[in-house]
């Protein structure tokens, strides 16, 4: 009788686990197309072992502060989830609008050695587990919102087995996409003219998978940060934003017919990054100004 309550316990754990999961599928892909960008241009050798510590620092966060703290709040403090939240989403944001901005601003010119150029791994991964940390976090809080109905110890386990599994797919998938290209370099050393075709296709494919995975990266802030405000201050009571882009995706939807789904969730998603780049900018420009003032007084000193 133990053996199958404690059977029939796992599987209604697993079972909630996998719809906690589905439903954070969206993010898992922003999550996804994020973390590349951190080892891009980096050396061959050096991608696996950053991403291995990402993936590490992705599970600390997961497990050691994102679940006590979502479990604490949602059984203590619920009403503070979605501001807390909401500055994680501001954070996304800001991260994204600076990408943007450090690509469009003309860049100084400086003097800096091979050694400079180069990448500091703490920086790299530092950087990585901090953007992790927002999108962990709304992977958690969307996973909990799914099984909220659950006991305070059938969610601790359900949340721990959603960050286990999110967290193992996700680097998992990151690994293979960075490792390509030296699977299709083994690949093109074959004798099989095909194969060695194929090969030589993903050497030359994957240098532009991973420029526009980047892309895809800076505008996956954009739009996770911008939902995650947008739903945010709906809950908060401030409808006004979140009903012009319901509206707007009602229409859409509406007005294609078959496709209406896909084209009602483009227009949210599009309607999300469009706030997210509004408010990062915001965020940017205000940061830009407040470090320009405080650097002339120390430039005029001199």
């Amino acid at each position: 009788m133990l053996a199958r309550a404690a059977a029939a316990s796992i599987d209604d754990i697993g079972a909630a686990a996998g719809r906690a999961s589905m439903k954070a599928a969206g993010v898992v892909v922003d999550d996804t197309a994020v973390t590349p960008q951190y080892v891009h241009g980096l050396n061959a050798e050096r991608e696996l072992p950053i991403i291995r510590k990402i993936a590490l620092g992705s599970l600390r966060n997961k497990l050691l502060i994102i679940l006590p703290a979502v479990l604490l709040f949602s059984e203590f403090l619920p009403f503070l989830l979605t501001p807390i939240l909401m500055v994680g989403g501001a954070y996304l944001c800001y991260e994204g609008a600076e990408k943007i901005w450090h690509r469009l601003r003309p860049h100084e010119e400086t003097h800096a050695t091979v050694e400079d150029a180069l990448p500091d791994e703490k920086t790299i991964v530092s950087g990585a587990v901090r953007t992790d940390f927002i999108l962990s976090a709304e992977i958690m809080v969307i996973s909990l919102n799914e099984v909220v109905d659950q006991g305070f110890w059938s969610r601790a386990v359900i949340l721990a087995v959603v960050a286990l599994g999110i967290t193992v797919l996700v680097y998992g998938v990151v690994g293979l996409i960075v490792k390509m290209d030296d699977v299709g370099l083994h690949l093109s050393q074959r004798p099989s003219k095909g194969v060695a075709r194929f090969g030589r296709g993903l050497v030359k494919g994957m240098p532009k998978l991973l420029s526009a995975l980047t892309v895809v990266g800076t505008a996956a802030m954009l739009w996770v940060g911008g939902h995650i405000l947008l739903v945010g201050t709906d809950e908060l009571g401030l409808t006004f934003l979140y009903d012009v882009v319901h509206h707007l995706e009602e229409a859409a939807a509406e007005a294609t017919g078959a496709l209406g789904s896909v084209v009602g969730w483009l227009v949210n998603t599009l309607g999300s990054a469009v706030l997210g780049l509004v408010v990062g900018a915001v965020i940017v420009a205000v940061l830009t100004l407040t470090l320009h003032r405080r650097k002339q007084p120390a430039s005029g000193a001199h």
